[in-house]
């Protein structure tokens, strides 16, 4: 490859310029300079605009194409630095840290008249943002009110890549293996009970100062809400009654730039130094790392932060309408992500975009996998129509960087496709296993004839996943969208009156039970079946086979106020109380024993579906099926018993002991005929929901033996978890 000091140079207003490199897109560092390149098929005019960093005025805009004058003469010379249709130059001789820069784009064309198809958005009056930006400025620090007023708001920086990762890796546990623990990087540790100092409460370096208590709980596995940039000021309003900002974008689901990490989640964003915002959030990786924990990041592919007609010109827009968005034949935006716009995933630049993106936090963040929001749309053609074979989809599953990422969708979007169970996975992608979530909320509330489904979900779902595996369903309960779990057992409705839509928004149906009394109460019956319920819950997620998510505060039992929305709170509603993990110490006991009791038994972590036979010579079937009598399982009611064979665990490849559950969710105590273990093998009591603390749960290795061995009464509404093992010598 040529130098670039053997390059023809040219000067423009005091820069010195050279034709760049059309790869890789965006700002790279290269000898004697920073080279800059932008695809645009549709643009014929483009500008590079350099500014002083945070300044409103730029230094110079130089154009791509144009009279320049050779270096070290007046000579005027013309020049055009573009192959095909990419923009590419580099400016020598740059302080790359102390600028930022971006790009005014133009077709040439006339612009479309009134009631015309407008495909085509070019406005040169706008300083568009990078799309491969590895930094961006403008929200540099959490809640800080930004000038409205700034003609360039979100502005393209350069980030240099290095870092000393000291032999750090990805950790590649197996899918099969996880404990996911769902969480938001502001909201873990914003609250004042964490009890971090102010300059780090809320960012990355405060959420590793907690890594401690995410490994003494028992998670491996951390999935992010999303971290690339966003504006948390999207759709904000000042509030004068509370004196602070209303209706943030705090969930961030809206995305300004792919390849830039958020800014306002570092305590270093507010150093304007985009090197060090990455810094940050490296460290974070490498010491989850450090602790066997994995990173999964929740990444918005499927719209942007642009809007519709009326959203603001960001950077796709403005630099190739048509290319980056699905069209309508009228020039509207399709809106199958509900907020506006759709990315239009499978044109094959915005697929690169994609998988480039998701190439970089791989290589240059170590990042263990991705959980990709409304994911139905990336199978969805230009016009929107759901494909056979999504070209992004395969490329993704077969790429070879991120052959041992984690690949999960969420399979479904807002334009009405539900794919889960049927989403395009090429062997390779697993899904929120929404199914399951319905299905164990209703066996839960004691919905009747649930206990035929409930088969289903603790076996992983084979009747979904059938030909793929039970890593193929996250199963979930809870999540960010929705009822958290002590909402879930406190509130019939929602309660959204918060969020200023008159309770409009979010889900209307929660499978939810408030156990008699809508809201807080001081009833000691209600509130010991509440926490009665959320052990419940706990205990039937993390038996079931699959890969079981828990939701960021559900391990103490943080409420919500009945609100099942709550993407725009930047407050108490969101911010996780760690007082509770003292108030509601016996229930986050449970949750951590019940944690370590899944990682203590192989046999409920399964690679393969369970067989419902015995192929290894036990006497046992892998999983046999039970109701209140022995071998005699209910279908239509509301029990369900099952027994699994150690022997069995890991396909026969790994040694257990036998596992027995009994679910109880009639309102009354029912009593259990328990099978017959193999002479010398006895019965042991690991956990009773029905009990009070400590009797409701044992650590692994400490249960005591069952008194009755071929008996056992299990509560009204309750969990019965025992375990055979041999008596000794």
């Amino acid at each position: 490859m040529q130098r670039i000091d053997t390059q023809p140079t040219h000067e423009y207003q005091g820069y010195r310029i050279c034709p760049g490199q059309p790869f890789p897109f965006g700002a790279s560092l290269v000898p004697g300079g920073v080279n800059f390149s932008v695809f645009s098929r549709n643009a014929s005019y483009c500008v590079l605009v350099l500014f002083e960093k945070g300044a409103r005025e730029p230094l110079v805009e130089i154009p791509f194409r144009g009279m320049f004058q050779k270096a070290f003469s007046n000579e005027p010379v013309w020049g055009e630095f573009r192959i095909g249709n990419v923009f590419n130059m580099t400016v020598l001789d740059l302080d790359h840290e102390a600028i930022e820069y971006g790009f005014r784009m133009d077709s040439g064309q006339p612009r479309a008249a009134a009631g015309q198809p407008a495909f085509h958005r070019f406005d040169p009056s706008v300083v568009l943002m990078d799309p491969y930006a590895r930094a961006i400025g403008g929200r540099d620090v959490w809640g800080q009110k930004p000038d409205w007023q700034a003609p360039y708001p979100h502005r393209s920086r350069v980030a240099f890549a290095d870092f000393d990762w000291e032999g750090d890796r990805p950790l590649e546990i197996p899918l099969e293996d996880l404990v996911v623990y769902e969480m938001h990087v502001r909201g873990f540790t914003r609250h004042p009970s964490a009890g971090l100092d102010e300059t780090v409460a809320g960012t990355y370096a405060g959420l590793r100062e907690k890594i401690p208590y995410l490994k003494k709980l028992g998670v491996n596995c951390v999935e992010l809400m999303p971290v690339y940039e966003f504006d948390e000021f999207e759709h904000s309003r000042w509030d004068e009654q509370q004196g602070r900002w209303t209706k943030m974008n705090y969930w961030g689901y809206s995305t300004v730039g792919f390849f830039s990490p958020k800014a306002g989640y570092a305590a270093t964003g507010r150093t304007q130094d985009g090197t060090m915002v990455a810094d940050e959030l490296k460290n974070l990786v490498k010491e989850l790392h450090r602790n066997g924990i994995e990173v999964i990041l929740d990444v918005v592919f499927n719209h942007t932060a642009e809007g519709n007609e009326q959203g603001p010109t960001i950077s796709y827009r403005g630099i190739d309408n048509a290319t980056y968005y699905m069209l309508t034949p009228e020039g509207h935006y399709y809106n199958f992500s509900g907020t506006g716009n759709t990315l239009n995933c499978n044109n094959p630049i915005v697929r690169d975009m994609v998988i480039d993106a998701l190439r970089y936090w791989a290589s240059q963040y170590h990042i263990d996998g991705f959980r990709f929001d409304l994911a139905s749309i990336l199978s969805r053609d230009q016009w929107g129509g759901p494909m056979a074979n999504p070209p992004l989809l395969e490329a993704l599953a077969f790429d070879p960087i991120l052959g041992k990422c984690k690949l999960i969708a969420e399979a479904w979007d807002a334009g009405g496709l539900y794919q889960v169970g049927s989403f395009p996975a090429y062997g390779r992608w697993a899904e929120w296993n929404g199914k399951y979530r319905d299905t164990l909320r209703r066996f839960l509330k004691g919905d009747p004839g649930e206990s035929g489904a409930m088969s289903q979900a603790v076996q992983g779902s084979p009747h979904l996943y059938y030909g793929r595996s039970p890593t193929a369903s996250i199963n979930f309960f809870t999540c960010h969208d929705g009822f958290c779990l002590a909402d879930m057992v406190s509130y019939n409705d929602k309660h959204n009156e918060a969020n200023g839509e008159g309770n409009g928004d979010g889900a209307n149906d929660n499978a939810s039970w408030n156990c008699g009394w809508e809201g807080p109460t001081e009833d000691v019956s209600i509130l010991s079946l509440r926490e009665r319920q959320m052990k419940n819950a706990m205990a039937m997620l993390l038996v079931s086979q699959g890969v079981p998510m828990i939701l960021m505060g559900d391990e103490f039992g943080q409420s919500k106020q009945g609100n099942n929305n709550t993407y725009c709170h930047d407050n108490e509603i969101n911010w996780l109380d760690w007082s509770l993990k003292q108030r509601n110490a016996d229930y986050h006991r449970f949750v951590r024993n019940m944690i370590a009791f899944r990682h203590a038994h192989p046999v409920l972590r399964s690679k393969d579906h369970l067989r419902n036979t015995d192929y290894v010579g036990s006497g046992y079937s892998d999983i046999s099926w039970h109701g209140t009598r022995a071998w005699q399982p209910d279908w239509g009611g509301r029990v369900l018993a099952f027994m699994l064979c150690g022997r069995h665990a890991k396909g026969g490849m790994s040694e257990d002991d036998y596992i027995y559950v009994a679910m109880n969710m009639y309102w009354d105590a029912l009593p259990f005929e328990i099978p017959r273990l193999p002479e010398g093998s006895r019965w042991h009591v690991s956990v009773n929901t029905g009990m009070p603390t400590p009797q409701d749960i044992f650590e692994p290795g400490s249960e005591p033996e069952l008194a009755d061995q071929g008996n056992c009464l299990a509560g009204g509404r309750s969990v019965l978890i025992l375990v055979g093992r041999s008596a000794g010598p």
